[in-house]
């Protein structure tokens, strides 16, 4: 039988990491995945992960797995499917390294991706914003952090990832202010900064001192907030923020959703889907499109602009008097 292990170690050291550079995000994410793979099957077979062959993960056990992901844990059909894509990839790996099990790996192969309905994109209005904004404690450093980090977030779109990577030395407060910051892909962007938000940061690096490569907004330890955290931060403040906008009760607000607001507002203000594209950090051009569909306000804008249907309303009427005798009766 060939042991998963030395396979799954070969997966991550030779091919995720030698070959193919991944970052630590990627890494994380299928680390993740395979925590819970091999709990799963210590579950259901008893065996230790030490002690679990290729023969263990056939297309029966990874679709029960899948299966328990989105209806036991609550998963979502979109992270389902992220990890089904990196058991796939371990199983691609494996079809070099143990050709014995070429019909195993192909079933597994075989199992589809999920598909499942695209919600609308949710954003913050321009008052749930400068509510989101007012919510922190200015009095004490914590609040004043969090509101620096809430204004970077809500004005450049950063992900929650790029907000917790971030560096004291990726700000570049002068002139031509932006923020620097590794994407998805290893792709470097810069993103300009306003004058608030320069106003913001500045006030708060003073306070916040530390060497170039310090963490620009850390935890209690001087660390990196994680992304969890950062989590928790903004949920926490939408909640204080709903008692003076009470619209804030009506939508879960995450760090997604201040990425989502800032692309909003741009695309109200004109800037055209390609350089949203770019601000974002999107792979493609086509990505953007999702905020045109949410926006109504951006249709409603379009009705004065066509030209109604030339027709009248009105009712049958018969054509003649047998007919609308008929229709008396």
């Amino acid at each position: 039988m060939s042991m998963l292990a030395p396979t799954l170690e070969a997966f991550f050291t030779q091919r995720l990491m030698a070959q193919k550079n991944a970052s630590p995000n990627t890494i994380a994410s299928y680390r993740d995945c395979f925590r819970l793979l091999l709990g799963f099957v210590h579950d259901r077979t008893g065996k230790a992960p030490s002690g679990l062959g290729i023969d263990d993960l056939d297309a029966p056990m990874i679709a029960a797995f899948l299966d328990h992901l989105e209806h036991e844990r609550g998963t979502t059909i979109s992270s389902r499917n992220t990890r089904l894509a990196a058991i796939r990839s371990l199983f691609r790996f494996a079809a070099y390294r143990h050709p014995e099990h070429a019909a195993l790996i192909q079933r597994v192969l075989a199992i589809p991706s999920k598909r499942s309905e695209r919600a609308m994109v949710s954003f913050l209005t321009v008052a749930e914003v400068d509510a989101l904004l007012a919510s922190p404690d200015r009095s004490t450093w914590i609040g004043r952090r969090d509101h620096a980090l809430l204004m970077l977030a809500v004005q450049t779109g950063l992900r929650v990832s790029e907000v917790t990577g971030l560096c004291r030395r990726d700000l570049h407060l002068g002139t031509g202010a932006h923020v620097r910051c590794e994407g998805k892909g290893r792709k470097e962007r810069a993103t300009p900064l306003t004058r608030n938000t320069v106003a913001v940061l500045n006030v708060f690096l003073t306070e916040r001192a530390g060497w170039r490569d310090d963490a620009l907004f850390p935890g209690p330890r001087g660390a990196a907030l994680g992304r969890d955290a950062v989590r928790r931060l903004v949920a926490r403040h939408a909640a204080t923020a709903a008692g003076k906008c009470p619209s804030l009760t009506t939508k879960t607000t995450t760090p997604h959703v201040l990425r989502h607001t800032c692309a909003m507002r741009l695309l109200e203000s004109g800037t055209d889907l390609a350089t949203i594209a770019l601000w974002l950090g999107h792979e493609s051009t086509a990505t953007p499109q999702t905020y045109l569909h949410a926006h109504l306000a951006l249709k409603e804008r379009a009705l004065p602009r066509t030209a109604p249907p030339n027709t009248t309303p009105g009712r049958y009427h018969p054509s003649d008097s047998p007919r609308a005798s008929l229709e008396r009766l």
